[in-house]
Order: structure tokens, then sequence, then C-alpha cells
């Protein structure tokens, strides 16, 4: 049985790409595909996510144990567990995320089920765009911040009355405190 995934990208709008593999191939297989696809390396760790119909992550797919998982949730390495495994019906929808420390990934649907096709390698079956890139410049990328959207957001939160002063005395709140003179 062969899946045919589309992937987007929420960076990039005119980005597409579609993958088609077999059901029986494992997520690591899929992985490789889509990281060919856009020419990103594979030296890096990622990880695939189930989603709800919302891209609420659910299930994930490392690429490698973390030693992170509890005894009572399973435990999915893409190395060892097939599509099939995990994947059943069309529509599901899948985040291939590429990029732990910014949360930067693929959001992806499976399309299309072909119950009576079989593919040996997965395969990039249309190309449209250009991906997003696979490493960001973090310097670059906190002066991409609007500054008057966040300076709007600042703005909000201190017209917001968390702590009424009515409820609070300032002798109080500094009690079990020591503060230091850093000069």
């Amino acid at each position: 049985m062969v899946y045919r995934f589309k992937l987007v990208s929420d960076e990039v709008n005119n980005f597409s790409r579609e993958i088609e593999i077999d059901s029986e191939n494992t997520f690591l297989q899929f992985r490789n595909a889509i990281l060919e696809s856009v020419d990103f390396t594979k030296d890096e760790l990622d990880s695939f996510f189930l989603c709800d119909e919302d891209w609420n992550k659910e299930e994930e797919i490392t690429l490698e144990d973390m030693g992170q998982s509890s005894s009572d949730t399973d435990l999915w390495l893409m190395e060892d567990t097939p599509l099939s495994e995990l994947i059943e019906e069309e529509g599901q929808r899948l985040i291939f995320e590429f990029d732990y420390l910014t949360q930067r990934g693929f959001f992806m649907e499976l399309k299309e089920i072909f119950p009576s096709r079989h593919l040996t390698d997965p395969m990039c079956t249309m190309k449209r765009g250009k991906g997003p890139k696979q490493f960001i410049d973090m310097d670059s990328f906190e002066k991409k911040v609007d500054a008057a959207a966040a300076q709007k957001k600042v703005d909000d939160f201190d017209d917001i009355d968390i702590f009424p002063a009515s409820e609070f005395n300032d002798e109080e709140l500094s009690e079990g405190f020591d503060i230091m003179d850093l000069n």
C-alpha cells in the first residue's frame, strides 16, 4: 500500500512537496525522503508528531531514544516503526519538526492511499517552491521580531491588574527576600 503525503511550511507561502511512500517503509525512510526533497542535511535531531485535526501534537516518533519516556508511554523510534503501525487513514495529520530550538517544521497530511501499489523507496512526486532554510541565524531571527507588536503585548500586560494593591502590603511582599547590592 502506498501513502501520498502533502507537506507545507508556515514560513514559506509557495512551498509544498508531495511524497509517496510504501506503508511498510519506516519513519526513518520517510524522514530521509523529506530531508532530501528540501536539500537538508541528515545530521540533526528531529521528530515526527502525530496530530489531531487541530494540529495538536499527540504521539512522538523520535530519531533516537533520549531516555525521556516514562514506562507507561510507548517509545516510537523512526528506525523501528513502519508507517502502517501508526497511520491508517486519509486525512491523518503529522508535523515533522526539524528544528527543536525554534520548533520549526513541516505540516503534513495523508492525502491519498493507494491499496494496490507498492514502492521500494519513497519518492518526491511534486516540488513547488523553495523550502525554508534548515538553520536560522539566531541573531537575525531575534531581530525580525516586530518591535511594535511586542511593545503592545507588554503594554497590554501592564494594564492587567494581577495583584490588586488593596490585597497586598509592600512590607509583607519583601519579607524573606534579601536584596544584594551588585555595585
